[in-house]
């Protein structure tokens, strides 16, 4: 069976992944159980950018096929911030706030704008070859923040943003409806053909 390295050591992401690839004839691999620390500087203009340059970096340094992702938070009201820095949003010096002490930063941010405060989730999944070759997939999903959170499951921004068709937070959505609407989702299912090509080759 192929071993794919998932090139984050982000529990939340790691689960996300296991789920959504499944089924699939792959030995998904985390950096720690291989006993790889690495740690990839992201300073790329783009999510494309960013995903590249640490499934490159974790192909290199594996010599496994390497999954990484880059994704943010697109919020219209703050000209498509905290975009490719969400994780680092409302940082002093260099110490990444909580995922809770971020999502107060946003909504303190947002409080003087007229709602509905639209926003989207966008994914990009980059998969390296130790050799060098690199496939990129995109995944976006629109939504909206709310100023209340709501619903325990995710992580991140999830509790904000909220898809207004179903009326529910990233949060409160069950696995298997996050399987098949976030945007790393749609980011994976967009890979999966690339993956079973390397897989047949």
């Amino acid at each position: 069976m192929t071993k794919l390295l998932i090139a984050t050591n982000n529990q939340g992401k790691v689960q996300e992944l296991h789920e959504l690839l499944q089924g699939m004839d792959i030995e998904l691999v985390t950096p720690s159980q291989i006993g790889l620390d690495l740690d990839v500087l992201e300073d790329g203009l783009t999510y494309a950018e960013n995903a590249t340059k640490k499934a490159i970096a974790f192909a290199k340094a594996s010599n496994l096929i390497s999954l990484a992702d880059d994704s943010g938070l697109e919020v219209d009201a703050l000209n498509g911030a905290p975009g490719f820095y969400s994780a680092r949003y409302g940082s002093t010096n260099g110490e990444k706030l909580s995922d809770a002490d971020r999502r107060k930063y946003l909504l303190s941010k947002l409080q003087d704008r007229p709602r509905p405060w639209t926003a989207r989730f966008h994914a990009t999944i980059a998969i390296a070859i130790p050799n060098g070759d690199i496939h990129l997939a995109v995944g976006i999903c629109e939504g909206e923040i709310i100023p209340t959170e709501r619903g325990i499951g995710g992580f991140g921004y999830d509790p904000i943003f909220l898809l207004p068709e179903l009326k529910k937070t990233m949060a409160e959505l069950s696995m298997d409806e996050k399987n098949r609407l976030s945007h790393r989702a749609k980011a994976v299912m967009n890979a999966k053909e690339v993956l079973n090509k390397l897989l047949s080759k």
